[in-house]
């Protein structure tokens, strides 16, 4: 999904097998493996086949396409700048019986989606106001009795203890620190240093490990966060990385695009 997001969805949509078998190669997978993800893919209708004489050209899928897309959006701009809070949160109180184990699935699941964190107890927070809107939307198709609150936190209590009480954020710091560990100069050297096909690997694995970010991080406001807290330079880090390796690694794609596509 990462090849298909970073390579595939910016030129056209379409790729043929061999380009992906020689991407995928790029990043450890044998041949072998690589077709049997290439035909998962078609089964799970991600990717639809094209016959083009005796070889395949593939191209996303709209349900993919969308995908890709709205997730292009929220993980290329993630972190990059601090937004102003208000003081404001949502709270939800929703709550499912135990036994009804699926609606209780896809409400956890939907919630964090959304940005929102347990306080236990179906109690639901977020500090970001415009995010009651999918949380709405989400507890109304479950049919899940429940009740929001805008409002602010009062005399007693601390904010940033409330975040930590709704948030595991000591495993979210060890992420962005293991992110940081990984990219750092000693193991990501200079473009000049790799050949275009190298680039195209290491962006791809780049973006495969900054894309759970997005989907992990609640995106807290800064008053709610220590003053060390690493997603700031994280972001900046993947934003950097990014840039020196996306013209060689896009230049590698489509020439051997255009090199597979004048094979006979």
């Amino acid at each position: 999904m990462t090849l298909l997001g970073e390579f595939v969805l910016p030129t056209g949509g379409a790729v043929w097998t061999q380009t992906l078998l020689d991407a995928l190669d790029g990043l450890g997978v044998n041949d072998k493996a690589a077709r049997q993800a290439i035909a998962r893919m078609h089964e799970q209708g991600r990717l639809e086949r094209v016959r083009v004489g005796r070889r395949t050209r593939w191209t996303l899928s709209p349900g993919t396409r969308t995908l890709l897309e709205a997730g292009a959006e929220r993980i290329y701009g993630f972190g990059r700048q601090a937004r102003p809070w208000d003081g404001r949160w949502v709270l939800l109180l929703a709550s499912i019986p135990e036994r009804d184990r699926r609606a209780r699935y896809r409400m956890n699941v939907g919630l964090g989606w959304a940005g929102f964190g347990s306080l236990g107890g179906g109690i639901w927070v977020s500090p970001w106001v415009e995010h009651e809107a999918a949380a709405v939307t989400l507890l109304r198709d479950l049919e899940i009795d429940a009740t929001s609150f805008v409002c602010a936190l009062g005399q007693l209590g601390d904010p940033m203890a409330l975040a930590a009480q709704a948030w595991d954020l000591p495993t979210l710091r060890r992420q962005y620190e293991a992110f940081l560990q990984a990219t750092d100069a000693g193991t990501v050297t200079d473009t000049d240093e790799r050949s275009d096909r190298d680039a195209a690997s290491a962006l791809t694995v780049l973006v495969h490990r900054w894309r759970q970010f997005p989907f992990v991080d609640p995106g807290l406001p800064e008053p709610l966060l220590a003053a060390d807290w690493p997603g700031p330079a994280a972001a900046a880090r993947f934003a950097a990385r990014r840039s020196a390796l996306i013209e060689p690694a896009g230049r590698w794609w489509r020439s051997t695009e255009a090199a597979r596509a004048a094979e006979r």
